[in-house]
């Protein structure tokens, strides 16, 4: 059943206000919904697209409710939000969608990593860490990653323990052990499943990683692997959105190792920073696609228009304030290029403040040219 507003169109409600937000409130506002989000940040990105901004903290449980109260439809741009207030909202029949009980699994990744596994996913060697104590890391055995179970993101909540002299760099926090993977390319998918139960998978695609911070430096799509590979990849990460029995888009986070396996990483239960190529490069971007699956519409298409490079633009290292765009003129030369800048208000050393999609016939020259741009584009501070 789709909830209507006086237009005939849901009131969308999302938690966050970020990059993410604002580009689902850019593809809702096209369809003529009225959107509302919830941000701790007056001004935030998403309230420049949006019709009204909730200032509140995510977990603020008077903003939580005041913002799904007024919203046919809610759903969220990030995973560190509070769930009972949600989970309470949801069971007198609000529509909070992904589910907060799927993101609660989400939200704490050794209890997502061992649904996973009981489902029959591949997914790495786990342990969970009981001490950080060397007798513990050497019971898993070395090399390890110890990662966060909650709160990590973007490279935050990991730490690479190759040997017992690399214990300084343990994590004091909940967290569990996981198998030094021995990966050839990082895969992401994007599946979306709607409220019908109609699932729609996007093409696989590679991630490339700038090391210095273990962020996500640069997205090509499709990725440039064999179709047997590609097949496999589309099917397990179908078969983990409905093993999570989740509605809306989600972000499956893969290796591809040296020996041809395909274990998953992780999930977000959200659009992805691998999706953004889609707005661009192919017949339905994954933010027009996160709406019509959670508003039980029919979803579109998930073909690939164009081989495409994405890029993030990250805050230059030695500078943080207010945000001063270098090279901007000259970039936007590039044939095939499209600028995204998200109207964050401060820029830090790796922060992400935008991306670039460049689209090409050919999938190689699409990265030249994209990885161009990188060179070109310096995110600093006035």
């Amino acid at each position: 059943m789709r909830a209507k507003d006086i237009n005939g169109f849901p009131r969308l409600g999302i938690i966050g206000g970020g990059q993410l937000a604002k580009m689902m409130a850019q593809e809702a506002k096209k369809m003529g919904f009225f959107v509302s989000v919830l941000d701790p940040t007056p001004g935030c990105p998403a309230s420049s697209v949006s019709d009204l901004q909730v200032v509140g903290d995510f977990y603020d449980e008077e903003k939580l409710e005041e913002l799904v109260n007024q919203s046919d439809v809610t759903t969220y741009d990030l995973e560190h939000i509070a769930t009972e207030p949600l989970k309470r909202l949801e069971e007198k029949g609000h529509a909070i969608l992904p589910s907060p009980r799927l993101l609660e699994v989400i939200q704490d990744k050794l209890v997502q990593k061992e649904m996973l596994k009981k489902a029959g996913i591949p997914v790495p060697r786990f342990m969970k860490v009981e001490q950080n104590s060397l007798d513990e890391f050497k019971k898993f055995g070395f090399p390890l990653v110890q990662k966060a179970r909650k709160g990590g993101y973007d490279g935050r909540g990991v730490a690479v323990i190759g040997s017992e002299k690399d214990m300084a760099k343990a994590l004091l926090t909940e967290s569990y052990a996981e198998e030094l993977v021995d990966i050839e390319k990082e895969l992401a998918v994007m599946v979306a499943r709607s409220t019908e139960g109609q699932v729609k998978c996007y093409p696989v695609v590679e991630m490339i990683f700038d090391e210095r911070a273990n962020i996500c430096d640069m997205v090509v799509a499709p990725a440039r692997i064999e179709k047997e590979l590609e097949q496999k990849a589309r099917e397990i990460a179908t078969e983990v959105v409905k093993a999570l029995d989740g509605v809306g888009v989600f972000g499956i986070e893969m290796f591809l190792d040296r020996k041809g396996n395909i274990l998953v990483n992780e999930v977000a239960p959200r659009p992805h920073n691998s999706g953004h190529y889609t707005i661009e490069a192919c017949l339905t971007s994954q933010f027009e696609q996160h709406i019509r699956a959670i508003c039980g519409l029919p979803l579109g298409s998930t073909k690939l228009l164009s081989p495409a490079a994405m890029v993030n633009l990250l805050g230059e290292e030695g500078y943080e304030g207010t945000p001063w765009v270098e090279g901007f003129e000259e970039v936007l030369s590039i044939e095939g290029l499209y600028f995204h800048f998200y109207g964050k208000k401060t820029t830090k050393p790796f922060r992400k403040m935008g991306h670039v999609t460049v689209i090409d016939d050919d999938v190689e020259k699409a990265v030249e040219k994209a990885r161009r741009a990188k060179e070109i584009l310096k995110v600093k501070a006035r």
